[in-house]
């Protein structure tokens, strides 16, 4: 849900307008995909640090990073002398350690927002062979052990691994079943909330695997619907555990190749608690547990030994809130193995900090009143940290380094706006993609110095498209609300703008907590619906509430035990705001969100009914009662221990303050939040007598994609916009 602030889509109609023949459309974002930015994805480097690989109509091709050249093919379909095991083409490759091997995969089956299932093969650089992994069925995460000798898989819920030099597949696990039972692999909830997808671990000397069991016996089922032109639906159940219910019971376990003993890590009760990773440090007999309690306010490293599974402390992580879960990938054990490397919120925002293995602390790294956004790591060879910062403005992002005594810290990115990076294996080189709110991302090889090495992608060609459709350039502003509190805010204007008319105002938000949406980059396919919107005579505005990330720890936890409750407040004051200024029209707001800005914009129709004219909401929450455990217990506590927190802030409990436009949509499919959310949503309005308009996609997901769907739905959203905001007689408002 959260994670969604995506690239939401934009439809358009031939709707009549004043501007020019090349006016945007909605075709040209959901049909034709004309107005797109092109990306390049990430890179895969190789270990040399100056060569990366591509997939490219089923050839594996080698590049010089700093060149561009083109070097060898390593790997070509054609080459395969069965050329039926890869029919239905090359879905992706990964490397052994040394290079020598790869792990493809073909026919891939995505399950949900990021596990898939496939069939792999492995392949022999030297001598090209291609041998499939394993033929009783589609496997999970195949992985190489570091040797390249063994790769270990998840099949059905078990955990698997094959000796690659006598073809011999062992399983280490027998109690895995559907919807009972996971080893190897993630539940529902884990996926979701903490990114957790494969969980198993194969130690540095390649002799062990760590890995998680889940077992999910008590966790409640949701069962969904799916049409297919059947005679009878087709009904997917699966696990979902909801606020205050049972959770996976969730172990870690290590399994010993040597003599096939497994041995339980020693983590507690595993009622109450979470496993969110698990990582191996330097030494092969040492295995690093993260131990989160249920409240989610205290994260524990355990060093668990791998011949008995006993543990001892390293270090914990203790929030009268919530411990921030951008952390969990934030560690690394460094090669000395006596230090590590950790983020941390502990100051009021989120640093970098070293420790040695005793769990001391030596130096915090980075310190000040912003946060690291993004740490990319380690370079031990040079004693140096990369990372990603809002150190000048919590709308922008720069590219930093600094040593590991936390000094001579450098600014690598030059050019403000929005900066991210990724960097080669040897940390010698990376990719800067950098945007602006007005100017679509760019591409660009830098060395470690931040000096240019050559360009990638400029993206020139939308900078033709804006000036040939007419776009208007989106301005930043900020206010101070009633309560004191300064809030940041970007607005598009009509073309032939006029302080003397008064415009209808279209508000976009997410407002999530640590999400951010007023920031100085590019809004992809939202950019180009915003401005097509403009250009039919609104004004188009986004305002960052309260619990939104990029200010500090204070700022963003502010919420807790609220949600919703601080955001609708600063929300209706940015529409009170608004509604002032001489060239709007304050009885002519409409809001949209998706997700937990559909959550937003519902509660601000509904709590702000004398400011909101009309909203929308896509797959919106519409009660925290309904969401999972992880994220909602994270924000919100359980029902039991908050019931006034609940109810306060849920948009069914107010279904009978509507007085505006209320249009809500969802996918009947929806995995992450149910489609429940909308028919409970509906009741409500309907018991109180509310007329509204609903929009529902069968099959569809959270993200509501697939064919001309987003074109479908946004053709809607857009039609409703003009029918409740704009009058008929002034499609570019009222003098």
């Amino acid at each position: 849900m959260k994670k969604i602030f995506l690239i939401l889509g934009i439809v358009v109609l031939s709707l009549p307008t004043i501007f020019a023949q090349d006016a945007i459309t909605l075709e040209d974002i959901w049909q034709n995909y004309s107005v797109f930015a092109r990306r390049i994805s990430g890179f895969d480097f190789l270990n040399d640090g100056k060569s990366y690989t591509r997939l490219e109509e089923g050839e594996v091709q080698e590049y010089d990073f700093t060149s561009g050249n083109f070097t060898k093919t390593i790997f070509d379909v054609k080459d395969i002398a069965d050329k039926s095991l890869l029919k239905d083409g090359l879905d992706s490759y990964s490397f052994s350690e040394d290079e020598r091997k790869m792990l493809i995969s073909t026919s891939t089956e995505p399950i949900y927002r990021y596990s898939s299932r496939a069939n792999y093969f492995i392949w022999d650089k030297k001598t090209k062979a291609l041998t499939p992994l394993y033929e009783g069925g589609k496997q999970m995460y195949a992985t190489f052990n570091p040797a390249a000798d063994k790769v270990a898989f998840v099949y059905d819920n078990d955990l698997y691994y094959k000796d690659l030099t006598t073809n011999k597949v062992t399983q280490i696990t027998t109690d895995g079943r559907y919807n009972h039972v996971i080893n190897g692999a993630s539940d529902w909830v884990y996926e979701e909330e903490f990114a957790l997808v494969r969980a198993f671990e194969w130690s540095p000397d390649g002799k062990k695997i760590a890995y998680l069991r889940f077992d999910e016996s008590a966790v409640k089922e949701f069962t969904m619907q799916m049409y297919n032109d059947d005679m009878y639906p087709e009904h997917v159940t699966f696990k979902y555990p909801k606020v205050g219910e049972a959770n996976s019971v969730v172990t870690a376990k290590i399994f010993n190749l040597d003599n096939r003993k497994t041995a339980e890590v020693r983590t507690g009760s595993a009622e109450e608690m979470y496993l969110p990773r698990i990582r191996w440090t330097q030494d092969p007999n040492t295995l690093c547990v993260f131990r989160m309690n249920r409240h989610q306010n205290q994260l524990e490293l355990l060093l668990a030994n791998a011949r008995n599974g006993k543990t001892t402390l390293l270090h914990k992580e203790v929030e009268d809130e919530y411990v921030a879960e951008d952390i969990l990938d934030d560690i690394t054990f460094l090669k000395n193995g006596k230090e590590f490397v950790i983020t941390s919120e502990r100051d009021g925002y989120k640093h970098i900090y070293l420790y040695n293995m005793k769990g001391k602390l030596k130096r915090q790294l980075t310190q000040g009143n912003w946060d690291v956004s993004d740490f990319y790591g380690v370079d031990e060879t040079n004693g140096a940290i990369f990372y990603q910062a809002g150190k000048k403005s919590p709308m922008q992002r720069h590219i930093y380094t600094a040593n590991l005594k936390g000094k001579k810290e450098r600014q690598l990115s030059k050019t403000e706006g929005w900066n991210a990076a990724e960097f080669s294996n040897t940390f010698d080189y990376f990719v800067l993609t950098h945007s602006t709110i007005n100017s679509a991302p760019t591409y660009a090889v830098y060395n470690r110095e931040g000096k240019l090495q050559r360009e990638l992608e400029d993206n020139a060609r939308i900078t033709t498209l804006q000036k040939s459709k007419g776009t208007t350039p989106v301005e930043f502003f900020d206010f101070k609300t009633s309560e004191g509190v300064e809030l940041n805010g970007w607005m598009i204007k009509p073309a032939d703008f006029s302080e003397s008319k008064e415009y209808p105002v279209f508000m976009y938000l997410y407002g999530g907590p640590g999400s951010q949406q007023v920031t100085d980059s590019w809004k992809s396919a939202n950019y180009w619906w915003f401005q097509m919107l403009a250009q039919q005579g609104f004004i188009v505005a986004c305002v960052d509430n309260r619990g939104t990330g990029g200010r500090g720890e204070a700022f963003k936890k502010v919420t807790y035990q609220q949600l919703g409750h601080y955001e609708t407040i600063d929300q209706i004051e940015a529409a009170k705001y608004l509604g002032k200024l001489p060239y709007t029209d304050k009885d002519r707001i409409g809001i949209f969100g998706w997700s937990y800005g559909g959550y937003m914009s519902s509660l601000c129709l509904l709590k702000g009914n004398d400011v909101f004219k009309a909203a929308i909401a896509v797959a919106p929450v519409t009660s925290w009662k309904w969401y999972d455990t992880i994220y909602t217990e994270r924000f919100m506590r359980t029902l039991k221990e908050n019931p006034d927190g609940y109810k306060e802030n849920s948009p069914i409990y107010f279904a009978d303050r509507l007085k505006g436009n209320y249009l809500l949509a969802h996918g009947m499919g929806d995995d992450n939040v149910h489609f429940q959310h909308a028919v409970e949503m509906a009741n409500a309005l309907i018991m109180a007598n509310k007329q509204f308009d609903t929009y529902y996609y069968p099959n569809r997901n959270h993200g509501i994609y697939g064919g001309p769907t987003r074109l479908h739905l946004y053709t809607k959203m857009t039609n409703f916009l003009m029918d409740k905001l704009m009058n008929d007689d002034s499609p570019v408002g009222k003098e």
